[in-house]
């Protein structure tokens, strides 16, 4: 579904991507760890299109992306720290993100986790009011609404409190079910153990390896996934 072929980008002298090659299948949970500075996010923006590689290049179902962006409308995105307008209320931003997208989206929508964060009682709350928690809902639901093929969630269940972290890793197996994508970043490696398919691991933009987590305990005897990556990270030194 998602090929990434040797793919570099520079900033400057640094070199954040140095030839990574990856495929991301269709029913697979894969999750994209590794230190900070080890070139996830530039990774993840470039798949978005947000960041066009050097050189290499990236394909969504066989298709260049730098000659097709029609394709992220397939994608659901769930930044870390959503952005929004301040003022806006909750109300206002789904409404411009169905006017937005409507021309472009043929299926329906999925409304389950706007309902199951209770979002229709805080409607009218602005933006700058928000806890962290209450806007990492916000992004959820808004990155689930239009059905995508694909859902990249960055840090997914960072500020959310134990109900509503639970109720969205939920979500997340049920769509792994339906075959789709799913590409989770995150520092906390306890949250991934019962949700990922696959590990991607990154270290200074270099790709040091892309496993199943059932190849990746059994090449290191662990079952939880913060283990079994001390354990590569031991062997590696």
């Amino acid at each position: 579904m998602i090929s990434v072929t040797n793919v570099n980008k520079k900033f400057g002298r640094l070199n954040v991507l140095n030839n990574i090659s990856v495929t991301c299948k269709k029913g697979e949970c894969i999750a994209l760890i590794g230190p900070n500075g080890s070139g996830k996010t530039t990774l993840v923006k470039s798949i978005l299109g947000m960041v066009v590689p050097d050189s290499g290049f990236i394909t969504f179902n066989g298709r260049n992306i730098l000659h097709d962006w029609g394709y992220r409308r397939n994608i659901g995105f769930m930044p870390q720290i959503g952005r929004y307008p301040e003022n806006m209320t909750i109300g206002h931003v789904f409404a411009m993100m169905k006017d937005v997208r409507k021309k472009s989206h043929f299926g329906l929508m999925d409304e389950t986790l706007f309902y199951a964060f209770n979002l229709p009682d805080l409607m009218n709350k602005r933006m700058r009011t928000l806890s962290g928690g209450t806007m990492q809902r916000v992004s959820a639901a808004l990155a689930f609404l239009f059905n995508p093929d694909v859902l990249i969630l960055d840090e997914p269940t960072a500020g959310l409190d134990p109900l509503a972290s639970e109720i969205l890793k939920d979500k997340i197996l049920k769509e792994k079910q339906q075959g789709k994508l799913i590409i989770i970043t995150s520092h906390i490696l306890s949250e991934l153990d019962d949700l990922v398919t696959e590990i991607i691991y990154m270290q200074d933009g270099n790709l040091l390896f892309h496993k199943s987590m059932e190849h990746l305990q059994n090449d290191t005897g662990e079952k939880k996934l913060s283990k079994a990556i001390a354990t590569v990270m031991r062997n590696l030194s």
